[in-house]
């Protein structure tokens, strides 16, 4: 007998967390937004083996290919699939803070297990988050929530995460905000977040500090507080977490001199570069 399958197409965005970065770890609230960038997956069941192809931004392509196939075991548990021909196109930058391996988990999920679960499956959702869960154990849920959603969100561990609407200051420099990549990190989000963790066991004063920093952040901005402000404060207290290099803190520095603020994106980095980085133009708030 012969199966006629239907070529299925998906596709999910990059993040870009205005504050909360580490914080929200700690059940801190942050506020995350998608990114403009985004990854499409096509997806041809009806093979024998898992055949993948690839353009656009594809970094190490055999590592690359190991963590597909990880998503691939994950919808497995969650569903029966059909093996297949996916096509990855990514426009999100890799390994920078930019939410591109739960991107990817999202759009690949979301051709295997189709527009709707079948009656007696979990919600569509609940079934992405499992191999989320799988894939990205330890994640704070931030990025799955705000590139499931693609809208401005407000994210507090162990709560719903709200769609808010930003402060109009904010939305206007967010539309002129500009996107620099400092290089990756020699670390993996995961070693960040446990290396944080360890610290913050230990009880180093500068961490905790700089936690409580970040945390009050998200509240300052629905506020309406200085925008300007907030971002250098946060970006202080993200100096203080070890995690932004010193060539980095240089270009920041730079663009707080010319009127402006910025903020690593992400995890940052103990070694190597410090990820992407927010710069905002000169707000009309603060003149710097």
């Amino acid at each position: 007998m012969h199966y006629a399958f239907m070529q299925k197409k998906a596709s999910a965005p990059g993040k870009i967390i205005l504050c909360g970065e580490y914080a929200v770890v700690f059940g801190h609230p942050g506020i995350a937004v998608p990114a403009e960038f985004r990854v499409e997956v096509t997806y041809e069941p009806g093979a024998k083996d898992w055949e993948i192809t690839r353009e656009g931004i594809a970094g190490d392509v055999e590592k690359s290919n190991a963590y597909v196939h990880t998503i691939l075991d994950a919808c497995a548990k969650q569903s029966s699939i059909v093996p297949g021909t996916l096509h990855i196109n990514n426009a999100i930058p890799l390994g920078k803070g930019m939410g591109s391996s739960t991107a990817l988990t999202i759009a690949i999920a979301r051709c295997l297990f189709g527009d709707a679960a079948e009656v007696h499956e979990p919600p569509l959702r609940e079934r992405i988050l499992a191999v989320e869960n799988i894939v990205n154990p330890g994640h704070s849920g931030i990025d799955f929530a705000v590139i499931w959603e693609e809208k401005p969100l407000y994210f507090k561990k162990g709560q719903p995460p709200g769609v808010i609407t930003l402060p109009k200051e904010v939305t206007e420099v967010l539309t002129h905000a500009e996107l620099i990549d400092t290089g990756a990190p020699n670390e993996a989000t995961p070693v960040l977040v446990t290396w944080m963790l360890s610290r913050h066991v230990a009880g180093e004063p500068q961490i905790e500090e700089a936690i409580h920093t970040i945390g009050a952040c998200a509240a300052r901005l629905i506020k309406g507080e200085d925008f300007s402000r907030i971002i250098r404060d946060h970006h202080q207290a993200q100096i203080k977490l070890g995690i932004v290099n010193a060539e980095t803190q240089s270009l920041i520095k730079k663009i707080e001199q010319e009127g402006g603020c910025a903020k690593v994106i992400g995890a940052g980095g103990r070694t190597g570069g410090s990820g992407m980085v927010i710069a905002f133009r000169e707000s009309k708030k603060h003149k710097g």
